[in-house]
């Protein structure tokens, strides 16, 4: 890429003046890990007082990023409180600069964000990505979206294919989810199926990682993600990122991919940091083109053109198929055709993501199911309030796991509406009857990247391993 040097941390000075500027990182156990070990605590003017955690991610605040991660002047580890407690605590610490440091937000939420910060006396900032980039010794080619749920880990999946076929090996580092110990997740690396047990992975954890397993490909993830990225270069020619929400990646591109969605015109500029993402983006995807109308798809076309007039826009499709075990895609079907059914989606994708059907669904609707039944009257605990918290929500189940509770819970409502229907239809890409049992036939949907013209895809991804300066593979 050609878009600047990225910032050096202005010391390594790991003690503070007693005047230090105090500062609170906004996140949601993620990008706000990142931004503190990646910038926050080398900077010998700034004291962070505090992490905030959105409740965008349940379950993940009232916790302490540990000092033996934090190290130097923060030993004794810093608290994680509820956003809802932030103009309290602003006021409480003298806080000069709140850092908001978590994705795929609509502009209006970051504007209420920004006046609550205000008001309460502190400073709003953010951190550019260059800021916060960690350099490679190997090619980094990262996978980004514009949104949630827009099609980033087929994207991926898709471009490791490529890099393999090319006879490299490929890495996978993917974005945090850190919702346990994170200590015990500071460094993860996946390779087999067992490694998911091993880390004790939620369902959402589940969804980015099983199909990168299966597709054969290393993977790495946690919470110190230099030390994360210094070891998938051992193993490396090439390191993949593979992006969460609408992030920017954490790692220098040397490549930047980012995806659009076909079926969400206008979204590509309307939430942050997405059209960043688009903004810096050496190539375009729009995704899902086979499911979109064609004023849709040059809407999107029109707008991400206007914010970025250099990258090439490439159209991909989103095929779909369906899978039953030791069933052809055309038998599986016939569990789906003039049944009732209930859809079980990806549920970030469904939730915060603001989409209102996924690939289950869109599955379920072509093959002419008889009924896709409505689940909020079946839902228990928290899938129950969920469905008051995202009213968009109709015919599909999100499939929700943030902790063995949720789990449960999202077992006893599917449990429930099986009593219902002839047939459970997944899109959520785990296999969820590896977590419980199902009482109904189950057809999984799957979908895989399908560019309409591959080629520019594959010229990029070649043209990586010519530009490496000397030294660097």
């Amino acid at each position: 890429m050609s878009k600047g040097t990225v910032q050096k941390p202005e010391t390594k000075d790991t003690t503070h003046k007693k005047d230090a500027r105090a500062v609170i990182i906004c996140g949601a156990a993620g990008r706000d890990f990142h931004n503190f070990l990646a910038y926050w605590r080398h900077q010998k003017w700034a004291k962070v007082v505090a992490f905030t955690a959105a409740t965008q991610i349940p379950g993940i605040s009232d916790r302490l990023f540990p000092g033996e991660i934090a190290g130097g002047a923060y030993k004794e580890g810093i608290k994680i409180y509820p956003e809802l407690q932030l103009p309290q605590l602003i006021k409480e610490h003298g806080v000069s600069l709140c850092d908001l440091a978590y994705s795929d937000l609509p502009y209006n939420t970051v504007g209420h964000l920004l006046s609550a910060i205000n008001a309460a006396g502190s400073s709003f900032v953010t951190l550019a990505p260059e800021q916060t980039w960690l350099q490679s010794t190997k090619p980094v080619i990262s996978i980004c979206a514009v949104r949630t749920g827009s099609g980033k880990s087929q994207t991926t999946r898709f471009v490791c294919a490529i890099l393999k076929k090319l006879g490299k090996k490929v890495v996978v580092v993917r974005h945090p989810m850190p919702y346990g110990d994170l200590i015990k997740e500071r460094v993860e690396r996946y390779e087999r199926p067992e490694d998911l047990v091993k880390y004790q992975c939620t369902i959402e954890e589940r969804e980015e990682y099983e199909a990168h397993i299966e597709a054969g490909n290393l993977l790495y993830a946690g919470v110190d993600y230099e030390a994360i990225l210094r070891e998938a270069e051992q193993e490396a020619d090439v390191i993949v990122w593979d992006g969460g929400n609408n992030d920017a990646p954490f790692f220098k591109p040397d490549l930047h991919i980012v995806v659009a969605d076909a079926l969400r015109p206008g979204h590509e500029r309307l939430y942050f940091p997405g059209e960043t993402n688009a903004r810096i983006a050496d190539l375009l995807l729009i995704n899902k083109v086979n499911a979109a109308t064609e004023d849709a798809i040059k809407a999107v076309e029109g707008n991400l053109r206007t914010v970025n007039p250099k990258a090439p826009i490439l159209r991909c499709k989103s095929t779909l198929t369906a899978k039953m075990p030791d069933l052809s895609h055309e038998e599986a079907r016939g569990f789906i055709q003039g049944k009732r059914v209930l859809v079980v989606e990806d549920g970030p994708t469904m939730t915060h993501g603001g989409m209102s059907f996924g690939a289950a669904f869109q599955l379920a609707r072509q093959e002419k199911a008889a009924d896709i039944i409505s689940p909020a009257s079946f839902a228990k605990g928290s899938i129950k309030d969920m469905y008051s918290t995202y009213p968009h929500l109709k015919n599909v189940l999100p499939a929700m796991g943030y902790s063995s509770k949720q789990v449960g819970e999202l077992h006893e409502t599917i449990r429930e509406a099986c009593k219902h229907v002839d047939t459970v239809v997944i899109g959520t890409p785990i296999d969820i009857t590896k977590l419980f049992p199902i009482p109904k036939p189950v057809v999984r949907v799957r979908y895989e990247l399908e560019p309409c013209d591959a080629k520019p895809l594959e010229d990029a991804i070649k043209k990586v391993f010519g530009s490496r300066p000397p030294g660097m593979v």
